[in-house]
């Protein structure tokens, strides 16, 4: 299964947005497609160090994944450090972090006249 990043930041909102500090995602095997595609999302999420997986099927947003989450969550530093994966033929999702937290203390320096 191929990573989806904008997939990968979708469930990060989601589990930002939870009244819980958890996600549920099941993995049944007769869940349909798009739920094991969030489940094995997830997973990766973890292997990355920004969910971890507290039960079964139920993950919690690390601090790691809130700095990730908080360095693409406006919608043109996504797109940008999107489009700079792809012009590198693709890149993890540490990688992907640097390239949105270079953007983003790119554009706070510029606002605030201030090397960072």
């Amino acid at each position: 299964m191929k990573r989806d990043d904008d997939l990968i930041r979708d469930l990060l909102f989601e589990a930002e947005a939870a009244d819980q500090p958890r996600l549920l995602v099941s993995t049944h095997l007769s869940s349909p497609l798009e739920e094991r595609r969030r489940h094995e999302h997830a997973l990766l999420l973890c292997d990355a160090g920004f969910f971890q997986e507290i039960s079964k099927d139920v993950f919690r947003i690390t601090n790691q994944g809130h700095d990730y989450l908080a360095a693409i969550r406006d919608d043109g530093v996504w797109q940008k450090t999107k489009e700079a994966a792809s012009t590198a033929g693709g890149v993890g999702l540490g990688v992907m972090k640097d390239i949105a937290v270079a953007y983003v203390k790119e554009e706070l320096s510029a606002r605030l006249g201030l090397p960072l």
